[in-house]
């Protein structure tokens, strides 16, 4: 289950809590989504929502009263195991794991589009055009990631595009090359510099996260290669050994849908940077080793890595940077 898909049942239990009378809420005041995060330190589950504290007030009702009415009504849905209420009424979401590989199957499926959603849809948003190289880069992801997310966005330029102007990181594109100087734009937090060696940015070793991430989906490509050598392929079912890499997975549509309302593409690279490091670290028990068969358990690694390709793929086309095959 995703964090988009986790979204959409806790809200369905909301609306149907509230149908059912379970809770005296008003219509306007039930929300038109839920939003689903990460635990904060201290907090346990795979995921938490504030669902209750929101609805604490139209409903008359202490927020963990509210939090109580919801907690089994959530874990009585598919794919849930637990659901615990923490703190002054937050819910803590314990995923099945039994089910967790399905996910792949979604992925594997919506191939590069994975991930994208219509959480804005409706909204509209309108950008300056920018005259500095950075500020231009960033901008246009951002409308990229908006527009993902099922919100109208666009540039509005009148006439040509402003000229570029000189900056501290103007033109690195021009040394580094385009993809190096996307990535050094976009995996800088806004409020930081962007980094400007180029010697760094084109290094081919593990210290140049750009390397590491276009690597992996590299490596993920050749396993599926050396895959049909060996007369096997892919085939989604539960990977013991795989769960990290799949809590990565299915974060992904909340990590780009998280990225375009903030308007934040580092959030973005941060996120293929951690794909790519547990995919590299995932991909030594994929293939068999010496003499040993293909079996069950290497078919399902091997969809895991394809599915895991597959979301670096797709982040860095978001981004605007190439995903070559071979490097």
């Amino acid at each position: 289950m995703t964090p988009a898909e986790l979204s959409r049942t806790v809200m369905r239990v909301v609306r149907s809590a509230v149908d059912e009378g379970a809770l005296s809420v008003a219509g306007e005041a039930v929300p038109d989504a839920v939003k689903v995060e990460r635990p904060r330190p201290g907090g346990g589950g795979d995921y938490a929502s504030g669902v209750a504290l929101k609805l604490a007030a139209a409903a008359g009702l202490p927020p963990r009263r509210v939090a109580e009415v919801l907690r089994q009504r959530i874990a009585d849905q598919p794919g849930i195991a637990l659901v615990e209420v923490s703190g002054p009424g937050f819910l803590n979401i314990t995923l099945d794991r039994g089910g967790r590989h399905e996910v792949l199957q979604d992925i594997l499926e919506a191939a590069i589009p994975y991930g994208y959603g219509d959480s804005l849809r409706g909204q509209s948003f309108e950008f300056a055009d920018v005259s500095e190289e950075r500020g231009r880069v960033v901008t246009e992801v951002v409308v990229r990631l908006l527009q993902s997310q099922g919100a109208v966005a666009r540039i509005g330029r009148t006439g040509e595009p402003l000229p570029l102007v000189a900056s501290p990181e103007s033109r690195l594109s021009a040394l580094a090359g385009v993809d190096a100087a996307r990535w050094a734009y976009l995996r800088a937090a806004r409020h930081d510099r962007p980094r400007t060696d180029v010697e760094g940015l084109l290094a081919q070793r593990e210290s140049n996260a750009l390397f590491r991430v276009r690597y992996a989906y590299s490596r993920s490509r050749a396993l599926t290669r050396n895959a049909l050598e060996l007369g096997f392929e892919g085939e989604v079912g539960p990977v013991p050994d795989g769960e990290a890499l799949l809590g990565l997975l299915s974060d992904h549509p909340g990590v780009i849908e998280s990225a375009a309302r903030h308007r934040a593409p580092d959030r973005l690279a941060r996120h293929l940077e951690a794909v790519a490091d547990e995919l590299l670290r995932f991909q030594h028990g994929v293939l068999p080793l010496g003499d040993e068969k293909p079996s069950a358990a290497h078919r399902n690694r091997l969809a895991l890595a394809e599915a895991a390709g597959t979301v670096l793929a797709g982040g860095l086309s978001l981004l605007g940077i190439d995903a070559p095959e071979f490097l």
